[in-house]
């Protein structure tokens, strides 16, 4: 491996964006030890689960707001695919190739996850271990034992993220087609449409409008990575990514605070959420507030896309210049050749640490006490150890098949797409 790392670093193209593949690796990997660092453990009844400690520890919300990092890798994603679009059609491909490559790259090691994970379901029913959950199949029978329902974060949490991602590389040659059509008109309008949406579902009641916003904050910073990949992003002056990052902030000060929030709604705003009156502070769910920002995602979950994807803009040159030197490169391109192995398989790793260091008496914490913080080099550890043992096994399966050409990725239109990471295809 050492070798092979070797090798693709001594054969990157000196126009490679390697600041794009910093941030898709770094994206990720804030996801799963974000998702390893905030977990309460529950194991009771034959059911295993968890419940994040945002909720119940004082300040932990602020972290939420310099690493929530969907909005960045959705940023990444429009940039790699609109660069293998356009190398397709120069290559003179059909959107229909470009469509089957960029989603054979996100089911063929999902679906090895979901066949493994299958196997190990049927064997729970069939020897009655765990309490049953889930949907009802039929009679008594229900979808999964001893854990909860898909969405819940043990282990199948990263399947809801993944069902979007689908969705939106499926319609990318649409999206890029408006980013060359309307330019900066398409995210300004998502923006508009957030606020909307927000002002219809909580004023109204009408609860079930909320879900739209899982297109329009998402989609926006997709439409950003469009406007990098063409080069109108990066050529904008630093003073409107400071903008970007302070205005991002300061909006989201606005909207979590109750004395802030209270000018603009007034006693009105406790209609509008329900019990607290204002946006919660976590941009995760935390268990313990009637408002998620993040399921579905809220104007608060626009504004530290808005915020972060500026932050990181002011960092790009600097970042450019650290990437060139041979460790931190090496270590981007490892990170991104494992990347779907390490979000499909973080919390299955992370569920096998439970099994291991439970009856030992680890994480039977469930506030967040000062053993709880202590434990959590354990808690990041050995599902670290875990999980590099799965990816030893699993992660040939999300290397491109013997017919798919590798290439670059480059930042500008005449590019090609890259030869290593999902979004570097």
């Amino acid at each position: 491996m050492i070798h092979g790392l070797d090798a693709v670093a001594a054969g990157t193209p000196a126009d490679r964006d390697r600041f794009m593949d910093f941030l898709r690796a770094a994206s990720i990997s804030v996801v799963v030890f974000g998702h390893w660092f905030i977990e309460i453990i529950w194991w009771q009844n034959g059911l295993i689960f968890t419940t994040s400690a945002i909720g119940v520890t004082s300040g932990l919300w602020l972290a939420t707001w310099a690493f929530q990092v969907m909005p960045i890798f959705f940023f990444v994603g429009g940039f790699s695919n609109m660069v293998a679009y356009d190398a397709y059609k120069r290559r003179r491909q059909s959107t229909g190739a470009f469509i089957q490559s960029r989603l054979e790259r996100l089911l063929r090691p999902s679906l090895i996850f979901l066949a493994v994970w299958f196997v190990i379901q049927v064997t729970l029913h069939v020897t009655d271990t765990g309490s049953p959950t889930g949907f009802r199949l039929w009679d008594g029978a229900r979808l999964l034992r001893g854990m909860r329902p898909p969405a819940a974060t043990v282990p199948f949490g990263p399947l809801w993220f993944l069902l979007v991602y689908v969705v939106v590389v499926a319609v990318s040659p649409a999206t890029i087609w408006l980013h060359r059509r309307f330019g900066w008109w398409v995210p300004a309008i998502l923006a508009v449409a957030t606020v909307l949406t927000d002002f219809v579902g909580f004023g109204y009641g009408l609860h079930w409008v909320r879900y739209f916003n899982v297109v329009f904050v998402l989609f926006l910073p997709h439409q950003l990575g469009h406007a990098y990949a063409d080069g109108g992003f990066a050529r904008l002056s630093r003073r409107v990514f400071w903008t970007m990052a302070i205005g991002g902030l300061a909006a989201l000060v606005l909207l979590t605070n109750p004395w802030l929030f209270e000018a603009l709604g007034g006693n009105s705003r406790f209609r509008w959420f329900p019990v607290i009156g204002y946006y919660p502070k976590s941009l995760l769910g935390t268990d313990v507030e009637p408002i998620s920002n993040a399921y579905p995602p809220t104007v608060c979950y626009l504004a530290v896309g808005i915020w972060t994807i500026g932050a990181v803009m002011l960092l790009r040159d600097r970042l450019t210049r650290w990437l060139r030197k041979d460790r931190p490169w090496k270590a981007v391109i490892f990170g991104n050749s494992v990347i779907m192995t390490l979000f499909l398989w973080h919390m299955t790793a992370y569920l096998i640490a439970i099994l291991m260091l439970w009856p030992l008496g680890f994480g039977h914490q469930h506030d967040s006490t000062a053993r709880w913080w202590i434990e959590r080099f354990v808690w990041i550890g050995a599902p670290g150890l875990v999980l590099a043992a799965i990816a030893s096994l699993v992660a040939r399966f999300e290397r491109p098949l013997a017919r798919e050409a590798p290439g670059v990725l480059r930042a500008d239109r005449s590019s090609r797409a890259g030869s290593f990471g999902q979004g570097a295809r």
